[in-house]
């Protein structure tokens, strides 16, 4: 049986995906954004082993809680599910100076990813939209550029792609790859959202502990449990590459390549 970190917990497809684990017999180490929810979380799911709590948007806090976590490892996998959506009408300026969309969706799966002692397997959640994420590193932050919250959700879905590919190339020992759930009806996804919220949840926890050999592989993209394209520029190693220094840039957390 397999020990599974999973951000972003407490509700909605991390939740999900927590208590499917755990029906299955494996372990179950959750994220909460903050003590109280944290503590929901543990009422929620008992089964699980543990609740970390850390605050995404917050670079302090999210290198304490890798530091957290790699008192608790080994995992087989790492679940990088925690995100927020589109609907900032107007740009959010976390404590750090960067954009909410950025820090959570992008610069802590980085800092996790850069800082954690390596899993097994690692599971970047993304979306549909990223297929119109920017492929081009220049103002992640939207400095000079005036405020979209819709083209920040698809970027930042673009560039955790784009980061499970670079992991999958440069960390040949550990299967790194990445998914779009559906547009379903969570929190984030709104009540009207179309697709099956039976389904969206299991892709990655199949991602994380299936011996299926269609699980088993490195630098692919799915779509319930389908391997479907994923976006160029994702799979551009140069622009890979060229992320990797940004997000570096950004968050003083070198990636270590070897």
């Amino acid at each position: 049986m397999a020990r599974v970190f999973i951000t972003g917990t407490t509700d909605g497809l991390g939740l999900a995906a927590a208590r499917l684990l755990v029906e299955q017999g494996h372990t179950v180490i959750g994220h909460a954004r903050n003590e109280r929810r944290a503590q929901q979380l543990r009422e929620r799911l008992p089964e699980a082993e543990t609740v970390l709590a850390a605050d995404l948007s917050s670079r302090k806090q999210t290198v304490r809680l890798a530091e957290q976590a790699n008192e608790l490892d080994p995992f087989d996998a790492v679940i990088h599910n925690a995100g927020v959506g589109y609907r900032e009408r107007a740009k959010i300026t976390t404590e750090d100076g960067h954009a909410h969309v950025l820090a959570i969706n992008v610069l802590a799966p980085y800092i996790l990813t850069s800082l954690m002692h390596r899993p097994k397997r690692l599971v970047y959640l993304s979306s549909g939209m990223h297929q119109g994420g920017r492929g081009d590193t220049r103002d992640l932050d939207w400095e000079r550029r005036p405020w979209n919250g819709s083209q920040a959700y698809s970027d930042s879905k673009l560039y955790d792609a784009t980061l499970a590919f670079a992991v999958a190339r440069l960390w040949p020992e550990v299967l790194s790859n990445s998914l779009e759930p559906g547009w379903v009806p969570t929190k984030m996804g709104g009540p009207g959202a179309p697709d099956d919220i039976t389904q969206a949840h299991i892709t990655q926890a199949w991602l994380a502990v299936s011996e299926d050999p269609e699980a088993k592989v490195t630098g692919q993209y799915f779509y319930h449990q389908k391997e479907v394209p994923a976006a160029l520029a994702a799979l551009d190693t140069g622009f890979q590459d060229d992320l990797l220094a940004t997000l570096e840039e950004l968050t003083s957390v070198p990636f270590p390549r070897s």
